[in-house]
């Protein structure tokens, strides 16, 4: 089986030593992404609204460099810097999926990179 790394413009560059993305046989599995503007490598927003928005637009951005979609994701997983956002979380993470719903696990976590308050990483289906 052969691994192909996936890169897109149009979300932050790696900042460390990791793939946006990565296709392994029938899956991309997209590393965790966080609120970072693409052209500043810096916080885009303060708030968890703004950065949930944010951190969908740079996944969606590295589906689409793998010629994928939102309707595509099998498994998500949501890091929030406290459970209190959830509510806000999920009603803008659950804008994105439309009919059925990927798996999901989220999880409160005592600090994310940049200390931003959300992180959320997927797994997508793009057969093979």
């Amino acid at each position: 089986m052969s691994k192909k790394v996936i890169f897109s413009q149009m979300a932050p560059k790696p900042i460390g030593p990791y793939s946006q993305a990565v296709q392994a046989g029938g899956f991309l599995f997209c590393s965790g992404q966080v609120a970072l503007d693409p052209e500043s490598g810096q916080v885009a927003c303060a708030d968890v609204e703004g950065q949930t928005k944010k951190v969908m637009k740079n996944i969606q951005a590295v589906l689409e460099a793998a010629n994928c979609s939102f309707d595509q994701v099998v498994k998500t997983t949501i890091f929030l810097k406290s459970m209190n956002d959830f509510p806000k979380v999920n009603e803008i993470y659950g804008s994105h999926f439309h009919g059925s719903p990927p798996a999901r696990s989220t999880v409160e976590v005592s600090r994310l990179p940049k200390d931003v308050l959300v992180e959320i990483e997927v797994t997508a289906f793009i057969g093979g």
